[in-house]
């Protein structure tokens, strides 16, 4: 799915925020930490905040990460002056103040407008997401970050808690493929689920690297796969994680002349639901209208860095063994005669 595809299925302000923060490319984490930020002070409904403001919540996102896993690739060059090198060289004390220090502060505010600012709309291919989330004004010594009525919209929705959540997951995600060692394996081989937790881990470590709902949910744009409802990840009983081609068609086909499909306890056929929605679909096939959103989730995931993209197209290649230009149509259609 093309990132116009993705907007064009719910042409909304959160579609545009969730573009950019799952669908952009990721070459360090500045992205998420800016709209944990942006998120935090929106919430409150500032619209305008100085950018020495902002830095406060921006570093300490940082800090707080960079203290667990690495915010840059596995052989990124990182100089002394890097906001990456002064984050680590400050960590334990900005940690122990719990602010940044003013050496940490200072070197957020002069790095994040070349660094980050003027890259969040930024998708890949030169494009920008449909919204504005805030401008820039003043001179270089005392600049004014302008919050958009739109990103007010989208912290102050019903949606707001799921997009915070989006937001944590797609940051561990790209945290665990930036890890050395777990980084090449993630993006060789991509992800598994752990039913015990209900984590996505690491195939080769088994280290957990996010929840399966948070991971998902915004490549759905929030909604149920069942009913096309909204999701409230605020009330974790209520989200289950559905089959969508039930897991019993294995053990049930296996008794009787074996399971020609593929794995059914993977990624491609997991969706976000409802729990009373999945309750009640119990062991039935998939009926068309959520077999189409499936593909439509699936072909938007695919349109994300890695690990998930990698974890998807392992299995499309298997089932349509290995066909250029596969579709996620094809494949579901592939999944369903097997069941006939």
């Amino acid at each position: 799915m093309t990132v116009d595809a993705f907007f064009s299925a719910e042409p909304s302000v959160r579609s545009s925020w969730r573009l950019a923060i799952l669908m952009g490319a990721n070459s360090r984490t500045y992205k998420f930490a800016l709209g944990d930020a942006l998120l935090e002070h929106a919430r409150h409904g500032h619209a305008e905040i100085p950018l020495s403001e902002l830095a406060v919540p921006y570093a300490m996102s940082l800090v707080e990460h960079a203290a667990t896993a690495p915010q840059a690739p596995e052989g990124t060059a990182i100089g002394k002056t890097d906001f990456l090198a002064i984050a680590a060289a400050e960590c334990a004390e900005a940690r122990k103040l719990g602010r940044p220090t003013d050496l940490l502060l200072d070197a957020a505010v002069k790095s994040m407008p070349a660094m980050v600012m003027q890259k969040f709309h930024n998708l890949r291919g030169g494009t920008e997401v449909p919204h504005r989330f805030y401008e820039m004004a003043g001179n270089p010594r005392q600049r004014i970050v302008r919050l958009t009525p739109q990103l007010v919209q989208v912290a102050q929705s019903e949606q707001a808690p799921g997009l915070r959540a989006e937001l944590g997951a797609r940051w561990s995600i790209v945290e665990s493929s930036f890890a050395a060692g777990i980084g090449r394996a993630l993006i060789e081989e991509g992800v598994t689920v752990d039913w015990a937790t209900l984590k996505l881990t690491d195939k080769r470590r088994r280290r957990p690297v996010t929840g399966v709902a948070d991971a998902l949910i915004g490549f759905q744009h929030g909604r149920c796969l069942i009913c096309d409802d909204v999701l409230d990840l605020a009330d974790a009983v209520a989200v289950a994680v559905d089959h969508v081609f039930p897991y019993s068609l294995m053990q049930r086909y296996a008794s009787v002349g074996g399971w020609s499909g593929p794995d059914l306890d993977v990624l491609w056929n997991l969706a976000p639901a409802h729990e009373t929605c999945n309750s009640t679909k119990s062991d039935r096939l998939p009926r068309p209208h959520e077999l189409e959103r499936l593909a439509r989730r699936n072909e938007a995931i695919m349109g994300s860095p890695h690990p998930l993209r990698k974890t998807l197209s392992i299995a499309l290649g298997r089932t349509n063994r290995g066909q250029q230009g596969a579709s996620w149509v094809d494949f579901l259609l592939e999944v369903q005669k097997c069941c006939s």
